[in-house]
């Protein structure tokens, strides 16, 4: 059994098309090895393993082996447009299960000529609110745009962190934040919600990241009037970030981004962080316990957000090669709505989704972070969660349900 390679693996062979069932299937799965996001990657790279491992022992998509060629692109564009080229072209992989925002958003035209599906745990940016899927008609790909992504939008846990300040009183808002794609979507999610629904944002400063210091940053954004503020950093710049805070004795109420429910956040930035906030994708989804089970006897990384997703993101894509009876990138597109939408068995693992078909039923796949529901434009709900620091380390406090978020969020945006 062969299963996730790293960056200089090659790929498996009769991973397109064809009236001949392959031997292997390649997926490939562009990752954060390297760079500033590099710590989230084991988990990642743990929950994809233990998936392919999970899809194998129950014979394969096509009775095929499942091989996962993973490379890394350090987040960076140019270096993703050059991993999904190699994965596609050199690897032959029949769908490509990752990418970030940061990538996705300005290659969206490359890879939409690519025409692989990509099924993603990453991207939360609201730049894929309104695009991505197959617009609810699996059987016509005129209008299909290649990207879903099995985590949750930005749109959604951020605004459920908005709801959440709402409610607990915070009507005004400092932000500060990175002058990168994900940094920029984080608050642009979060201020569609806390905007329409009364709050105010009195400043906003974006910064470089990597700085030495932020505290002239600070400085402006702390001349404003506010309840609480907003910090959407990538971890090294958060914890410069707010170290300088810590030492300035700014006060006042820190919402963190997503990534930053960290324990190397709170460890250096010190008891000052306590009462502080980070919103996540909660792990709601109705196979999660599942999925838990197999994920830690896989190894000993941690879970953390897009974890789940990761899981999800191979196994749906699996799902849909068995459903459509083919590794055609047209033929997976075209499965992949109708493997996890309403209606049929519901099945939570490949493992029974591979036999209900073979008993000729219509499946709907059940995930661990979210029920993956795909929208039109393949996109999922999930409930959110309130990680609040606590006493040296993040404690999950509060949760706000998928169907509150959904009230904000307009079904034909998302």
């Amino acid at each position: 059994m062969s299963f996730g390679g790293d960056e200089n693996d090659s790929g498996g062979s009769g991973s397109t098309g064809g009236d001949t069932a392959p031997e292997t299937i390649v997926f490939g799965q562009p990752g954060a090895l390297t760079g500033a996001f590099d710590f989230l990657q084991p988990g990642v790279s743990q929950a994809a393993d233990a998936a392919v491992q999970h899809i194998n022992e129950a014979g394969g998509p096509l009775d095929a082996e499942l091989e996962l060629v993973r490379r890394d692109t350090a987040v960076d564009p140019q270096e993703a447009r050059t991993v999904a080229t190699q994965l596609v072209e050199n690897d032959d992989a029949a769908a490509i299960v990752g990418l970030f925002s940061s990538e996705i958003n300005p290659l969206w035209d490359f890879l939409q000529d690519l025409q692989t599906p990509i099924v993603t745990p990453w991207p939360g940016s609201t730049f894929l609110d309104t695009r991505g899927g197959d617009k609810g008609t699996p059987d016509d790909t005129s209008d299909d745009e290649w990207v879903w992504r099995t985590v949750v939008g930005d749109t959604v846990h951020t605004g459920g962190s908005a709801v959440y300040a709402l409610e607990e009183g915070y009507e005004s808002l400092g932000v500060i934040n990175g002058n990168t794609e994900g940094e920029r979507s984080y608050v642009d999610g979060f201020l569609s919600v806390f905007e329409n629904n009364g709050g105010t944002v009195e400043e906003r400063v974006e910064v470089e990241l990597g700085a030495s210091s932020y505290q002239s940053a600070l400085s402006r954004l702390f001349d404003a009037d506010f309840d609480a503020f907003l910090v959407s950093m990538p971890q090294e710049s958060a914890i410069t970030a707010l170290g300088d805070w810590s030492d300035g004795g700014y006060g006042r109420q820190p919402i963190l981004s997503d990534t930053l429910a960290q324990q190397e956040v709170i460890d250096q930035v010190g008891s000052d962080l306590n009462g502080a906030w980070v919103a996540q994708p909660g792990r709601s989804g109705p196979g999660y316990d599942t999925f838990e089970g197999i994920y830690t006897e896989a190894g000993d990384a941690s879970i953390n957000s897009w974890t789940p997703p990761s899981w999800d993101s191979v196994q749906v894509t699996a799902l849909a090669i068995e459903h459509a009876g083919s590794t055609d990138p047209e033929a997976i597109q075209s499965s992949l709505g109708p493997v996890s939408r309403s209606g049929g068995t519901e099945v939570s693992t490949f493992a029974e989704g591979k036999e209900a078909l073979a008993n000729g039923e219509e499946i709907n796949y059940q995930g661990a972070a979210t029920p993956v529901d795909f929208t039109q434009h393949g996109n999922v709900f999930g409930t959110v969660t309130i990680n609040t620091a606590q006493d040296g380390e993040f404690v999950a406090t509060s949760e706000v349900s998928a169907a509150d978020v959904r009230e904000y969020v307009a079904e034909g945006e998302y």
